[in-house]
């Protein structure tokens, strides 16, 4: 039966309630799981039939799709992983994924606003409430799912560090807290606390409804607002403010290892890319050739007149 059609009776198919429960069990995340059935979605589309009928070369000819269609590396990368794990799990038939494989991502450089810009950028917020949500983006480096999933009592002021609860890959961590940013969020406090919208242990950012966070999309367009109302024409989102935190960092020569464990990563390497934007290095790197003693010569000078022989 078609995974992607809901019979009469339910809500969903057997096999489609099947590979939920296969992912439910491994306690895959909503939004995993939202990604996975929308790549078996795609592939029943593709076939016009249930998807566990495909064979191993409709499999190679539904990649060809992807590419002709214009679907992007993440796209592509992404369907094929919720195609594994269907056809791995779900099916029992990892044989059929053997014609498919991953395409490299090309990797660009991240824009990265000067200290200059981000000041402008979270002085032009629109209210107090995005002033300190883009302070602590920058301030601590926080992914913006880390930001506005905060709870007032992540923040600790004795120890001066923020919590961050089931950030990526469900991991805990202590970000840093500054005083400037421990000042901004504990304005943003007595205010939100007084208009009744901060409630005691809830959210710190919270969205209309105080019950529920705001969301990241409403704080992109609160940067988006804020680029726009302080001159800045850089591409700019909140995540940018986590680029540019780690790279002032790293060119006020923190040790890029700090940095690692403050951004969460998991691998050094993805801490490196910074090391490719930080202008400021780069400017403080002696070249080679100016070290060298050779110089430039002018036009050779005349050679002296012969002198006379001494009397």
């Amino acid at each position: 039966m078609d995974i992607c059609t809901p019979t009469p009776s339910a809500a969903v198919s057997p096999l489609r309630q099947r590979m939920l429960d296969d992912m439910r069990m491994r306690q895959f995340a909503e939004h995993t799981q939202e990604g996975y059935i929308r790549a078996v979605r795609k592939l029943a589309t593709f076939l016009g039939r249930s998807p566990h009928t495909a064979t191993a070369e409709d499999l190679r000819r539904f990649q060809l799709h992807l590419v002709d269609t214009g679907s992007g590396p993440v796209t592509i990368n992404a369907t094929i992983t919720g195609l594994k794990f269907f056809f791995d799990i779900t099916l029992g038939r990892p044989e059929l994924m053997l014609k498919m494989t991953h395409v490299a991502v090309p990797r660009k450089l991240p824009v990265i606003l000067s200290p200059d810009e981000v000041g402008r950028l979270i002085a032009a917020a629109p209210n107090l409430k995005h002033q300190a949500a883009m302070s602590v983006a920058y301030g601590a480096g926080l992914r913006v799912s880390e930001v506005v999933s905060l709870k007032v009592g992540d923040i600790d002021g004795e120890r001066m560090t923020l919590r961050v609860e089931q950030g990526k890959g469900r991991k805990d961590r202590y970000a840093m807290l500054s005083p400037v940013l421990l000042e901004r969020l504990r304005a943003w406090w007595r205010l939100g606390h007084a208009q009744g919208k901060i409630r005691h242990g809830g959210w710190l950012f919270p969205g209309l409804d105080p019950t529920d966070h705001v969301t990241a999309r409403q704080l992109n367009r609160a940067v988006h607002l804020a680029a726009a109302t302080a001159g800045i024409d850089k591409r700019i989102t909140p995540h940018g403010l986590r680029h540019a935190f780690a790279t002032h960092l790293l060119e006020q020569r923190v040790d890029i290892r700090v940095i690692q464990v403050l951004l969460g990563h998991k691998r050094l390497d993805t801490t490196t890319l910074y090391a490719a934007v930080a202008t400021d290095l780069l400017r403080r790197v002696v070249s080679p050739l100016d070290h060298t003693c050779a110089k430039p010569a002018d036009e050779p000078a005349p050679e002296p007149a012969p002198q006379p022989p001494a009397l």
